[in-house]
């Protein structure tokens, strides 16, 4: 009992009184400040719409951005040749429309754009026979044209390959669908015959047509072509070497043809 009454004047007694007075005051002032600082720090309350970027252009986007002390970031491009080049595919934090999401100031947007070149590299042809090489330049979405060279020895084999107009290195990027040369060596011993028109024929005809050459190939490439049926109605759309009068081709030698399913005059 004389523990509690001691515990108990301590308690009430004033100079304990003032003391608990004082840190109740400075937590109070503590915790205000505090949060004073934190709104401030953070722009508490503050609410910016994020306005929807996707389908407008990169090169517009300070324009776009101007009254919303809001920043860009373009992560990276994209291919895509159907979409005008820097057009923003994608961003992050989704438009507010679709989100419903707000940001404070400062905030920056970061965003996705397309490219329409693809930088594809180049193989090294040279030494590997005609046919290979056209496989590859196909696989790889490169348009090409053949030039033959007298070669007794290479007979059939790719010399020189040329992007431009020059030499072109294996390993070197360049833009997919570009047209490369491929010097292709011939031997002037072989019996020209005259180059066929095989434009607009069905696969069957060009076959027929070739198969009536003297020791000619035909290489076929139709990517539309699903089945059987899809074979019987496409038709050739492109020849290489490219038809032309009076043009001729080496016994020995191949034509490539592209066909479609689709084809219209």
């Amino acid at each position: 009992m004389i523990l509690l009454k001691k515990i108990g004047n301590f308690i009430w007694s004033k100079r304990f009184l003032i003391n608990f007075g004082l840190i109740v005051l400075i937590y109070v002032v503590g915790v205000f400040i505090l949060r004073s600082c934190l709104d401030y720090r953070t722009n508490n309350g503050e609410k910016i719409e994020v306005p929807n970027l996707i389908g407008k252009n990169q090169n517009n986007l300070n324009n776009l951005l101007a009254n919303t002390d809001l920043k860009y970031e373009v992560l990276d491009a994209i291919y895509d040749p159907t979409k005008v080049e820097g057009t923003i595919l994608e961003q992050d934090p989704a438009p507010t429309s679709i989100s419903s999401i707000y940001v404070k100031e400062g905030r920056v947007i970061k965003v996705r754009v397309s490219k329409r070149t693809l930088l594809v590299e180049m193989p090294d042809l040279v030494d590997k026979s005609q046919r290979f090489a056209e496989g590859i330049l196909r696989n790889r979405e490169f348009r090409y044209q053949l030039e033959y060279q007298p070669s007794q020895e290479s007979h059939g084999a790719v010399l020189e390959q040329k992007y431009k107009g020059k030499p072109i290195k294996g390993g070197t990027r360049i833009p997919i669908g570009s047209k490369i040369v491929l010097v292709v060596g011939r031997n002037e011993g072989g019996v020209v015959q005259a180059l066929p028109n095989l434009y607009g024929l069905t696969i069957s005809e060009a076959r027929q047509r070739v198969a009536g050459m003297l020791n000619m190939e035909l290489i076929l490439s139709c990517p539309s072509c699903e089945n059987e049926a899809d074979s019987l109605v496409a038709r050739i759309t492109s020849q290489s070497p490219e038809f032309e009068e009076e043009g001729v081709v080496m016994s020995g030698s191949s034509i490539s043809v592209f066909a479609d399913k689709n084809f219209s005059e």
